[in-house]
């Protein structure tokens, strides 16, 4: 677990744009970093929001190699040559003598609340479909709330946010030791059991990188999505990044009959969520007791897995 230190050095390897099947086109970033060798993302909505590690002007490299990395302000089109400057729409980045890009209203994103969702990889939730948690419905919500100005009480993000994509694939485990979780699941542990007994923390995850990716966006104030308080004190990193609220993402099963996931696993996972790790859910579930908690349950924790 990151223990809020020194912030890992991040550079945006490529950007480029992605035309979704959702509506509103997005910009896919590919971060390398000097704490792992994966490779984390930041999908984007808003051309504008910048990466100050891509777009700095480099020694000797020319406007089409800028252009190809993804460092160009407005639209690419056949035949265009200069990186930094939009005739067409009327735009022009501007540096200082460092090659740092500058900041200004028109043409980069800054100084603004803005709508994130720090997201680690679930390749079952996301990929599998699987029902027994709600990533690839927290994964989807988060790119709909963004899209739109707004939806009920929640204000959206009109068309500018980032959900950040960390590779830390079951809370940091990986899928292999997940998909071992998962059968002590069906043996009666509960999400945070099955970690613990295959000798893993609870939630292994450093979301260093996460701060570090948002600041080298130019993201000052997040409004951050997540029923998970421990994420809203580790988005904190001042003076540089502050989050300013907090935006909760309900289950959709839990308003709609039709949405979301229904399933035992589902319930189960959210109801481990509420009481062994915090998270800041209301609605009312018939929580463990010890007259409800199967036999199983309690047997198979005095046990470890090697």
């Amino acid at each position: 677990m990151d223990t809020q230190g020194s912030l890992p050095i991040v550079q945006c390897v490529a950007r480029a744009r992605i035309p979704t099947t959702t509506g509103p086109d997005i910009f896919l970033h590919l971060y390398a970093n000097d704490r792992d060798n994966k490779e984390h993302l930041a999908i984007v909505f808003g051309e504008d929001i910048r990466s100050r590690s891509l777009f700095k002007r480099r020694k000797n490299e020319t406007q089409q190699e800028r252009m190809v990395r993804g460092a160009y302000v407005g639209k690419l089109f056949p035949g265009r040559t200069v990186a930094d400057v939009d005739e067409n729409l009327g735009l022009e980045l501007q540096f200082d003598n460092d090659g740092e890009l500058r900041v200004e209203e028109k043409t980069t994103w800054a100084k603004k609340d803005t709508l994130v969702r720090i997201h680690s990889e679930c390749y079952t939730g996301e990929t599998a479909w699987s029902a027994r948690c709600d990533c690839g419905e927290q994964f989807d919500r988060a790119g709909k709330l963004i899209a739109l100005d707004r939806e009920g009480d929640i204000v959206g993000g009109s068309g500018r946010g980032v959900i950040v994509y960390l590779r830390q694939e079951g809370r940091g485990i990986g899928l292999g030791e997940k998909l071992k979780a998962y059968n002590l699941q069906d043996l009666g542990a509960d999400t945070v059991q099955a970690n613990l007994m295959l000798q893993h923390p609870a939630d292994g995850r450093d979301f260093s990188l996460g701060r570090a990716i948002l600041i080298d966006l130019g993201i000052e104030r997040v409004r951050l999505l997540t029923n998970n308080p421990d994420k809203v004190s580790q988005v904190e990193h001042p003076p540089q990044l502050h989050c300013v609220e907090r935006v909760p993402m309900i289950p959709l099963s839990w308003t709609s009959d039709e949405d979301g996931i229904h399933s035992s696993e589902i319930e189960g996972y959210l109801r481990t969520k509420i009481e062994r790790m915090g998270h800041l859910l209301q609605k009312p579930l018939k929580l463990h007791t010890m007259e409800n908690v199967p036999a199983s349950s309690t047997t198979i924790t005095t046990h470890t897995i090697i």
